[in-house]
């Protein structure tokens, strides 16, 4: 650059800064629809940002022409001034493509300005030159902002997310009867706090397409949901009680549209608890749901209702209860050689199931009729009597209840 180029630069930005500064700010106010559209920045706040930001871009220009030392502009970081608007920007909530759009008028003013003032003055080569670093500053300093709102950004989304989960744990562990916090609750997770709601747990492994999938199909059937993955599962709470039409204790699954949305949690067992009164009921039925998942998983269900699985979630319940009911009747089965002895618990625990029909547990496991009559013989002369009655004991379905349940883990 020529001597009278880099004076020029130094005069200009001695005597420009404070009209660049206003005709900026009247040009984002006029051509910037986000700035007037959403009135998040105070006019104060856009006309300081815009004198800092037009000051160290022709500080930057300078350095990069030559005209002035690198370091020449105050203060350790020439980016701050751009690092700052960014980092404003985010938290006041203005769309980054807004922000880059001011940045990028700012940089077409300074450009006209210096075209302007340089007449004559400045050679018409050190001019392009000019234009060509004043272009370079310009992206690298939208660079700097859109690096430090995404970093806000960032940080905010994290926040939001610890808390959302602080919130969570806090629901599933009881705190939904104290109202103050149900309403926090109810306004972060998006839901209703005394809606009638269920609680579903589903596999740990559900991918995220198919939790969003579900989440989708309720949304579409009026039944907003919200969900958060704990080491048990998948745990979604569903409001039942809205749009999509109220649901009653017995009818969770059987209605069409949740039924279809919580297959979608698959291939694992999803257990849904009863209907509850809204965020006050949701620890207590965030219990039933885990053990409606176990016994279903047991069974090797896709998706069981609480209600549906009430004698093995009694069961389930009183371990110590279930382990005697166990040994009292299966005892002797559970002695045998394991092959025998799985073949023999099998064949009674679907003859239990069929209420005690041999043709339909021939059909059911299937075999010949004559192999279920040979396996019945032989569990009663082992057993010494627990197939003799007509109708299957009560007593004899809890026990293999709890056996399944204990052989699941």
């Amino acid at each position: 650059m020529l001597p009278a180029t880099t004076a020029f630069l130094a005069q200009h930005r001695a005597r420009r800064v404070e009209v660049l500064t206003e005709r900026l700010v009247a040009t984002i106010l006029d051509a910037n629809p986000g700035y007037a559209h959403r009135p998040v920045v105070p006019v104060d706040d856009l006309r300081a940002s815009c004198h800092d930001n037009v000051t160290r871009v022709l500080e930057l220009l300078a350095v990069e022409v030559g005209a002035e030392a690198e370091g020449g502009s105050d203060g350790p970081d020439p980016y701050d001034a751009a690092r700052a608007t960014g980092r404003r920007r985010a938290e006041q909530g203005l769309p980054l493509d807004d922000v880059l759009r001011s940045f990028r008028l700012g940089g077409r003013l300074i450009w006209q300005d210096l075209v302007e003032e340089a007449a004559d003055d400045v050679a018409a080569d050190d001019v392009r030159g000019i234009g060509t670093a004043l272009w370079g500053v310009v992206d690298q300093t939208s660079a700097a902002v859109a690096a430090a709102y995404h970093a806000v950004e960032t940080a905010s989304v994290r926040a939001h997310e610890q808390r959302r989960t602080a919130l969570w744990e806090d629901l599933l562990a009881g705190r939904g009867v104290d109202l103050v916090f149900a309403a926090e609750a109810a306004r972060v997770l998006d839901l209703r706090a005394t809606a009638p709601c269920v609680v579903v747990v589903a596999d740990p492994a559900v991918d995220p397409g198919s939790a969003r999938r579900a989440e989708s199909t309720l949304t579409a059937s009026g039944r907003p949901s919200s969900w958060v993955r704990r080491a048990v599962g998948l745990v979604g709470v569903v409001d039942v009680g809205g749009p999509g039409g109220h649901v009653a204790a017995g009818d969770v699954v059987a209605a069409p549209d949740l039924g279809t949305a919580l297959r979608l949690l698959g291939p694992g067992t999803v257990g849904v608890s009863p209907v509850c009164a809204g965020f006050a009921e949701v620890e207590g039925a965030f219990r039933h749901a885990l053990a409606a998942q176990q016994v279903g998983r047991s069974r090797g269900a896709d998706v069981v209702a609480f209600d549906d699985v009430l004698p093995d979630a009694l069961v389930l319940a009183s371990p110590d209860i279930a382990l005697r009911l166990e040994r009292r009747w299966l005892g002797p089965l559970l002695d045998l050689p394991a092959d025998e002895g799985r073949a023999l618990l099998e064949t009674l625990e679907v003859w239990v199931r069929m209420g005690g029909s041999t043709t339909a547990t021939a059909q059911a496991l299937p075999c010949h009729r004559n192999t279920v009559l040979n396996r019945l013989r032989r569990i009663r002369q082992v057993t010494g009597g627990v197939v003799g009655a007509a109708t299957p004991p009560v007593e004899l379905g809890l026990a293999l209840a709890a056996y399944r349940l204990r052989a699941l883990g």
